[in-house]
């Protein structure tokens, strides 16, 4: 956003659809129109999401007078897209058949009575009209006011084609620049649909509980506390949490996960998810602009109107680059006759192609394509990327930098090992899980969960005169003997002769693979270790495996935990390097020093706490952004499930971006360079120099849609 439009209130700012852009010139151009307008500040064109943002006071029908160059149509923002017609059946295209026919009937009339016969002329010129009505009236605009386009320049080529007695070649000229605008239209539609895809995900009414009533209700007149009934095989309409019921969700729209997740009364849901079980009530907590649908949407939107450096540059280069063929064409057509006593029309006819071949349409298309499919398919699979700038940054990464805690690792602890001196398992744990209900320590409620996964029923058991030992654990009477549970250090000063040598190497044994370890035993005796860590994700040790295979060199695992805890984890899930003991702005500065040493790093967090280094990061990747707020805004890129097998594929996605993009821009500079050397022999008609351009435009574009089969 620029300063003036940061500075104009938000309140004055209005979005519309617009509908019919064909080209990124074209929308560069019906923004600085709408500039123009009076009563208008400002003005941005969201050329993916098919946007323009305008500050100020302006009408639908300004706006649409203003892109009247193009039949623009423009729409409020909220209204449902209109559905277009098939592409087959699309006005624009039928003209393209008509003028294909009276190309080849007067083609073949040429060949019976010959070219210059009036019913070749005639039908050649028919072709021309009915096909290029549209292109001229948009060309002879531009042609006063000195504004050279695409259409411009096809005119201009076109007349003079015209002029010099050319019919065919200038029939030829129109219906394949009819045609290739035509395909440019169908796949910028199919880009475009992935992201109106995601806006149909939800529905656009529920049924609404209030009072005593059940009605049906649009989203947009849902209030926040209203109770929402979700029926099975319903979607959600809007995000709550459930006050009733329990049921399984398809949350694939939102996180890209397909197992669906269970959901009972006190969880959070979102809209677009599927209900597939049971009846839920639900209590709506935010109204429809702000669900985290809306905000996926409106983020994936913001993103595809972020321009990436390599589209910036294409910008600049196109700007500087359409005068210098203008005035290169001219100078062709009009020094050889003067000086030389070249043929005027075989020079003329020359300086027409190279306007033609000349024209950066495929230049200009080949970044944004890409840009716009790239963060399509990512936003379906569950990762937002918030900017063509990223999608570049993330394909050029060498070092991913990891939180530890709730992201290579569950963040939970859990029981991992449990060994008896005296005594049966299940009923030491009954003992310990009953002392332990009356603690509020985390590791407490690690041996609870263990206790109830296993069935035991500690609930029952009385316990006595429950009391806590600061610092080193907590002791209780059950069944009038007195039990301790808690750190080794409590019991070596607690027994007569302190722990003994053999339960102590088994005590360090647990410890050194990263563990706590919890001891529950009597003034006398050691019963049992308990030792409780935080699990690693399944997915972590695949996940650094895949990104050290697609060549990512260095992945770091950052923690505020101990080292021998942290190079436990470290070791086990592969990464190549450790750092530990580290405080939040530990984090931050290391982040800047690898980003000194490397230039391109990531941080992978769970968003709350890792928000400093995050933003240090010339990527910040936030883990599980469904839910969290934090990490919908502070991250360049959000994995909307908590899942980290997601960040390969995003990897892969950028690197073959980038890759595209390259290609895209290699392809159309040297498709230019070559049409041109063919006009030194002469060998550059009309007609190849439009095939050429059109090519070009087609390949740039079918390439970029490549994009759309990048999968897991």
């Amino acid at each position: 956003m620029s300063e003036q439009q940061a500075k104009l209130s938000k309140s004055e700012a209005k979005t519309y659809r617009v509908q019919g852009f064909t080209c990124a010139n074209c929308a560069a151009k019906f923004e600085n129109n709408v500039k123009s307008l009076p009563g208008v500040q400002d003005a941005k064109v969201n050329f993916g999401a098919s946007k323009i943002t305008v500050w100020g006071t302006t009408t639908i029908e300004e706006l649409e007078k203003a892109g009247a160059f193009e039949n623009l149509k423009v729409r409020e923002d909220k209204e449902k897209s209109v559905k277009r017609e098939p592409f087959w059946k699309q006005k624009e295209n039928i003209k393209v058949y008509i003028s294909a026919v009276l190309l080849v009937i007067s083609w073949f009339l040429g060949k019976q009575y010959g070219e210059e016969h009036i019913f070749a002329t005639i039908g050649y010129a028919a072709a021309i009209l009915i096909g290029g009505y549209s292109l001229f009236i948009k060309g002879f605009k531009n042609l006063v006011r000195l504004n050279f386009d695409m259409n411009t320049l096809m005119t201009v080529a076109i007349l003079g084609a015209a002029a010099i007695g050319e019919w065919g070649e200038g029939a030829t000229v129109v219906i394949l620049f009819a045609i290739s605008e035509a395909l440019e239209r169908y796949s910028m539609d199919k880009a475009r649909q992935s992201l109106e895809s995601l806006m149909d995900i939800a529905p656009k009414e529920a049924l609404i509980r209030r009072g005593n009533e059940e009605m049906m209700v649009p989203v947009d007149d849902i209030q926040v506390g209203d109770i929402m009934i979700v029926k099975p095989g319903q979607k959600l309409a809007m995000d709550g949490i459930v006050i009733k019921g329990t049921s399984t969700l398809n949350q694939a729209a939102i996180t890209g996960e397909s197992v669906p997740v269970t959901k009972t009364v006190g969880d959070e849901v979102f809209a677009g998810t599927l209900n597939e079980e049971g009846l839920l009530e639900v209590k709506v907590t935010k109204r429809v602009e702000d669900t985290t649908l809306s905000k996926i949407i409106h983020l994936v939107e913001e993103a595809q109107a972020e321009r990436a450096p390599s589209q910036a540059f294409v910008d600049r280069f196109a700007k500087y680059y359409t005068p210098a063929i203008i005035i290169f064409a001219l100078l062709l057509a009009v020094i050889p006759p003067l000086f030389m006593g070249a043929d005027w029309s075989e020079w003329i006819y020359r300086g027409l192609a190279v306007l033609v071949v000349g024209c950066p349409c495929a230049l200009v298309i080949s970044t944004p394509v890409s840009i716009v499919t790239a963060i399509g398919n990512a936003a379906k699979n569950g990762v937002l990327i918030k900017g063509g700038i990223y999608l570049e940054e993330a394909g050029n990464l060498k070092v991913i930098a990891f939180d530890k805690t709730g992201t290579l690792t569950k963040g939970i602890p859990s029981v991992t090992d449990v060994v008896t001196y005296n005594g049966n398992e299940n009923e030491l744990m009954t003992i310990t899980a009953a002392i332990e209900k009356g603690s509020q320590h985390p590791l407490a409620s690690a041996i609870i969960r263990k206790a109830e996964e296993d069935g035991l029923n500690f609930n029952d058991v009385s316990v006595e005169e429950f009391q806590s030992i600061t610092g080193k654990g907590v002791k209780a009477k059950v069944n009038n003997a007195m039990y301790y549970v808690g750190s080794p250090g409590l019991f070596e000063e607690l027994l007569p002769n302190g722990i003994q040598s053999e339960i102590k190497e088994q005590i360090t044994t647990l410890q050194i693979q990263g563990k706590t370890v919890m001891v529950l035993g009597t003034e006398k005796e050691i019963l049992a270790l308990i030792a409780v860590a935080d699990e690693i994700r399944e997915s972590s040790k695949e996940v650094i495996r895949k990104l050290h295979q697609v060549g990512i060199e260095k992945t770091v695992m950052l923690t505020g935990d101990n080292q021998r805890t942290a190079e436990a984890i470290g070791k086990q899930v592969g990464v190549s390097d450790i750092k530990a003991d580290l405080l939040p702005e530990d984090k931050l500065n290391f982040i800047k020093e690898l980003r000194d040493k490397y230039r391109s790093v990531a941080m992978v967090g769970d968003g709350v706490n890792d928000a400093p280094a995050l933003a240090a990061s010339t990527v910040g990747v936030a883990m599980g952004g469904a839910g969290t707020d934090t990490a919908l805004e502070t991250a360049d890129i959000v994995l909307m499930s908590d899942d980290l097998s997601k960040l390969p594929y995003t990897i892969k996605l950028s690197r073959k971006a980038l890759a595209i993009i390259k290609q895209n821009i290699t392809f159309s500079l040297g498709i230019k360079a070559l049409s041109l050397l063919l006009i030194v022999p002469g060998w550059l008609t009309l007609w190849l120099a439009v095939f050429a351009d059109m090519g070009a435009t087609l390949i740039v574009t079918l390439n970029s849609m490549r994009l759309l089969k990048v999968k897991e």
